[in-house]
């Protein structure tokens, strides 16, 4: 398994498929970050077309075990961010 790609890495791709520099590139993918991050955190949901849809989802209150010492203890309600992947993403890495 090859190493994941680092947000440099990111960048340089993204200006070369743009055909732009690494400077628009970077300021472009911070801008998708900021806006993607603010909507899910207001418990919107994001659909990024070929990659998939990101959603906030509320968990409640729940009982959990402690692992290291088998204790049972409550959780409180949290939220988390869920991702689903799109069916072209998909069939690209399927296919």
């Amino acid at each position: 398994m090859s190493k994941p790609m680092t947000k440099t890495q990111l960048v340089a791709a993204v200006a070369e498929a743009m055909g732009g520099d690494k400077k628009t590139a970077n300021a472009a993918l911070d801008a998708i970050a900021a806006v993607v991050s603010r909507e899910v955190a207001a418990g919107g949901t994001v659909t990024i077309p070929g990659l998939g849809k990101l959603a906030c989802k509320a968990r409640p209150e729940r009982m959990v075990r402690n692992p290291a010492t088998g204790e049972q203890m409550k959780k409180p309600a949290d939220k988390q961010v869920k991702f689903a992947i799109a069916k072209a993403l998909k069939d690209v890495v399927n296919g």
